[in-house]
């Protein structure tokens, strides 16, 4: 059955085999999230390194083979950098657990007298929610570690894997990319083959402008928490970085691990209040400047999909889907605004044009006419 007979077909007849067509493929998107997932995050580390390996490649006069690798090898070692860093933070955060829960004990102790003496909710009533909650918080129990321990592992043989996969797909993309050409027909190959040129070019600077941003907030909320005295600046400045990744949620689940952080650590527990504001200052900052200078509007997505689609992301594959969510999305709407039959989908995943607040405006222009005289 060709394109025009199943327009032709009724409504729910169509509208029954694109259920059917979602259905088996969020059910291969589940099963297959040990395989998909890292191959995901390889491929678009890879278009993230093509550059690095072309320069090698053709600069360098290296093989493709030794191109690859050392370009594979220099992004694992900016990743081991930065893992080492965290690890060796949670090292000394866990050589101060006693401390870090007797701290907590006593914030809990001190909030729960204040919340007695303004609303008179006697400390009993209080004690019986409280204890539920701090128990599993700072007291975890041997099965908790058992799958402390097995997530590590887990998390050791997907970054290894992942970084396998990198590797080849810089070995043999141009295989990759006659595959993907030839499984079209001869009138559609030139689209596809500039179908996926856009999706390289735009992906990689789309993934670099995150990155960016991810450094920029990384090292403002490491700087802004040490100046406010916190212990561990660093370790939450990093944690905060990488969780921004994941819109919405992430500066969230930052804060809150940020603040309780602070809270086991922190003698005076007002700083827990400066914490949350420059939290909320970072995110503004972060929101209305940092990324659209940064990150620009190449692929820009309405907050109902990006909400949606970490949810959808969550509920697939975990953490790794949350982080996965927004490229692939991007990925997809650079394809459905190229595709005429598909064009409807890529205006729903799409945002209005708004205009920019008048400082990032102002940033922008001066960094084009930088580059314009650079040029």
């Amino acid at each position: 059955m060709d394109l025009k007979t199943f327009t032709q077909l009724p409504f729910y007849i169509k509208l029954a085999c694109v259920l059917f067509s979602l259905f088996a493929i969020g059910c291969l998107v589940i099963l297959g999230k040990e395989i998909l997932s890292p191959l995901l995050f390889s491929c678009l580390f890879s278009i993230l390194l093509l550059p690095l390996a072309r320069f090698f490649e053709l600069k360098m006069h290296l093989p493709r083979s030794a191109a690859s690798m050392i370009a594979v090898v220099l992004f694992l070692s900016v990743v081991g950098v930065i893992i080492y860093v965290i690890g060796s933070q949670i090292a000394d955060l866990v050589s101060d657990w006693p401390a870090f829960q007797a701290q907590i004990s006593r914030s809990m102790y001190n909030f729960r007298g204040w919340v007695s003496e303004h609303f008179h909710i006697t400390r009993r009533k209080q004690l019986n929610v409280v204890n539920t909650a701090t128990s599993k918080v700072t007291a975890p129990d041997a099965a908790a570690v058992g799958t402390t321990l097995l997530s590590l592992s887990s998390m050791v043989l997907f970054l290894v894997f992942t970084f396998i996969y990198t590797f080849f797909f810089l070995l043999y993309r141009k295989l990759i990319m006659k595959f993907l050409v030839s499984v079209f027909l001869e009138e559609n190959k030139a689209k596809v083959h500039e179908i996926i040129e856009q999706v390289q070019m735009i992906i990689r600077k789309y993934i670099t402008g995150l990155l960016i941003e991810m450094a920029i907030v990384a090292i403002a909320v490491s700087v802004t928490l040490s100046v406010l005295g916190v212990k561990y600046a660093i370790l939450l400045g990093l944690i905060t970085g990488i969780f921004n990744l994941i819109p919405y949620f992430g500066i969230f689940s930052s804060m809150v691990l940020s603040a309780t952080v602070t809270l086991g650590t922190s003698q005076d527990s007002t700083v827990v209040i400066y914490v949350l504001i420059a939290f909320v200052i970072t995110h503004l900052v972060d929101s209305n400047i940092v990324l659209p200078l940064v990150v620009g509007s190449k692929v820009r997505i309405n907050a109902l999909v990006t909400i949606l689609g970490v949810v959808i992301g969550e509920m697939f594959w975990g953490i790794s889907g949350m982080f996965l969510s927004i490229p692939v999305i991007a990925v997809l709407k650079i394809i459905f605004d190229r595709v005429e039959s598909l064009h409807p989908w890529g205006i729903i995943l799409g945002d209005e044009e708004k205009k920019q607040n008048k400082l990032a405006r102002r940033l922008t222009t001066r960094k084009k006419k930088v580059q314009t005289a650079e040029e």
